[in-house]
């Protein structure tokens, strides 16, 4: 979709009518990606480089973290719901939600709190000039375009899991703003966050994003929805007797539900 770079630009009509034409595989808004940027077997998804994360967590904690909870409050209104359900998540696990707002990665990550989590993003995200940079500090990880360099990277996610972290999926996959086709619909998932829970035997957290009609002296000046971000039960496969792909769709479609179920009752 072109003629179409940022949540600003688009007015409600705008977003209705790319929504009606638009494959669900592909962003409504095209990102200005005019770098080069590669992904082969030597790229290092979690650096390890002691200062570079010594550097990334004070960003990411001190100075991120508070400004980004200020904005979303301002902007948004942003209510979280549900932290209680990965209090004590200590072991690794990937976390899921819709992909309908430019900063609902920022949501997320406010959401886990002080928790060290990643964020998968495309390989179009680390071809912007600054962006890129301050993504990379920020713990995003690039999905790679390419099959043959998806090893590595599947690596790098079983490395953070293992070390008892967490990394968020969108597998929706493609951004949606404000999603206003139909708010009582989940897209259709990509089965990648799944398939990469049931090999490492780590639970799936759902998180939706839902919005609602502002209150008080908001709805005088605030024409977009304000945004609330419920935090489901982690869940896994217990089923005895399946194989991997059979537990990989049932969770897939388990969690598709539970997610749906919430956008059906606001």
């Amino acid at each position: 979709m072109k003629g179409f770079t940022g949540e600003r630009a688009l007015k409600e009509e705008d977003i209705e009518r790319l929504e009606e034409i638009a494959d669900e595989n592909e962003h409504i808004i095209d990102l200005w990606e005019p770098l080069e940027f590669n992904i082969d077997s030597s790229y290092e998804y979690v650096p390890k480089d002691t200062i570079f994360n010594m550097f990334s967590d004070i960003l990411y904690y001190f100075i991120a973290y508070p400004i980004l909870e200020v904005f979303t409050k301002i902007v948004y209104d942003l209510k979280i719901e549900g932290k209680e359900n990965i209090k004590y998540l200590e072991k690794g696990a990937i976390s899921v939600s819709n992909h309908v707002l430019f900063l609902d990665c920022a949501m997320v990550g406010l959401a886990w709190g002080l928790k060290r989590v990643y964020y998968t993003t495309l390989e179009g995200s680390f071809k912007i000039p600054l962006v890129r940079k301050l993504i990379k500090l920020l713990r995003a990880m690039p999905i790679p375009e390419k099959i043959k360099n998806r090893e590595y990277f599947m690596k790098a996610i079983e490395e953070i899991l293992n070390n008892g972290n967490f990394v968020h999926f969108y597998p929706e996959a493609s951004l949606f703003p404000y999603y206003k086709k139909n708010y009582k619909k989940i897209r259709n998932f990509k089965n990648g966050a799944f398939s990469i829970a049931i090999k490492n035997n780590v639970p799936i957290v759902p998180m939706v994003f839902t919005f609602r009609e502002p209150k008080g002296i908001r709805k005088i000046f605030k024409k977009k929805k304000d945004v609330t971000l419920k935090i489901l039960k982690p869940v896994t496969i217990s089923e005895e007797g399946l194989n991997q792909k059979q537990k990989e769709e049932l969770l897939k479609n388990k969690v598709h539900t539970m997610m749906e179920d919430v956008v059906k009752g606001c």
